[in-house]
């Protein structure tokens, strides 16, 4: 809204250029999501106490029993802060983000749905599982056909770390583009676990998507570092800064001991839409790298069902996610959740050593 108003009238007062740019309009984007998480963060969470939308505790997590009844869904919060900045600040002419809104929407909903089912039914259960994934494939499979309604859009992967190895998976990307973002949907899911567990890594992954995301939709950045030029993507980039700031904002309630959490609302919907702009920057080989931890979550899980149904209830974790196995060795909750947010530091950084070392 922002842009349509102040970039018309660029032509006459030279000081609003600095509004045609997607870099200042990103900054701006982060900035206004973060403060509107604050300023509305208190009576959002004091609104979903008189609702009673409580969190419930899994019965076989005994030391999170005190965390019974907590506000959740929060990710309603982090919902409106990111739609009201990108309204804002975004190009709404611009296709991408409209999609990367469709993305973050449709899995926002899907988990609204499940966090409901939960309240209602009064225990951690929500939607069936085949349910939720149904919904998924619905949501990443209207996401990726009309990414690839478009001749131009390219069907290749990047490789990490490697210049010449671009593989063209044809009609195979239309399942691999779904599968990159239900796992990723699925993988934060799985590691909200802990107070601000998830949305710190979410924060990173956000800020280092941002970059790709600006690389790619530039054509002299992309063809210098060697990145696949897709172009118009770049105004996403605004979409980024968005997630920055309402996760920067969500976290100054969530972090240990949380006052708010985000609920499926806020994984499903965040992770969704982290996957949709690793397809979209065409980095979704990229995305194992910066989220290695949601996958290390994510593979603890498998690892331990596998195993327990293969040696008849022997496990190799004493609870899967693997946060949950730090925990019951009796490593304080603060310190697991700092140590993962440095792993996902670290992550990211050699996620961004891969725009020279290729």
């Amino acid at each position: 809204m922002i842009y349509y108003l102040l970039v018309p009238l660029a032509a006459h007062i030279s000081a609003l250029n600095v509004f045609r740019y997607i870099t200042f309009r990103s900054i701006a984007a982060l900035l206004t999501a973060l403060v509107l998480s604050i300023v509305f963060g208190p009576r959002f969470i004091r609104w979903l106490t008189r609702l009673k939308y409580g969190q419930y505790i899994h019965e076989d997590v005994a030391a999170h029993q005190r965390k019974a009844g907590t506000p959740t869904m929060g990710g309603l919060l982090i919902a409106f802060c990111i739609l009201v900045s990108v309204l804002l600040w975004g190009d709404l002419a611009n296709e991408y983000v409209w999609m990367t809104i469709f993305v973050y929407l449709g899995f926002g909903v899907l988990g609204f749905v499940d966090d409901h089912a939960k309240v209602v039914k009064k225990r951690n259960k929500g939607l069936s599982p085949k349910a939720k994934l149904l919904g998924q494939l619905i949501i990443s499979g209207l996401a990726a056909a009309v990414l690839l309604s478009d001749p131009e859009y390219s069907t290749r992967l990047a490789v990490p770390f490697f210049k010449h190895v671009n593989p063209d998976l044809g009609l195979f990307y239309f399942p691999f583009a779904m599968l990159v973002m239900v796992a990723a949907s699925n993988a934060v899911n799985l590691t909200d676990g802990l107070d601000g567990l998830a949305i710190g890594p979410m924060i990173v992954n956000a800020a280092m998507f941002a970059l790709f995301v600006y690389v790619a939709g530039h054509a002299q950045m992309a063809r210098y570092l060697q990145v696949m030029p897709v172009s118009g993507v770049g105004e996403v980039t605004v979409f980024c800064g968005a997630m920055v700031g309402a996760g920067l904002g969500f976290l100054w309630f969530n972090a240990y001991p949380a006052q708010v959490f985000m609920g499926d609302v806020g994984s499903l919907s965040l992770g969704g839409a982290l996957g949709f702009l690793a397809v979209l920057c065409k980095q979704e080989l990229l995305l194992m790298v910066v989220g290695g931890l949601y996958v290390a979550e994510t593979v603890s899980v498998i690892l331990q069902v596998g195993y327990f149904k293969m040696t008849g209830g022997k496990r190799i974790f004493r609870m899967a996610p693997l946060h949950h196995h730090f925990e019951l060795m009796g490593v304080p909750e603060s310190k697991i959740i700092i140590r993962f947010w440095i792993l996902s530091i670290l992550l990211a950084l050699v996620g961004l050593s891969t725009l020279k070392l290729r």
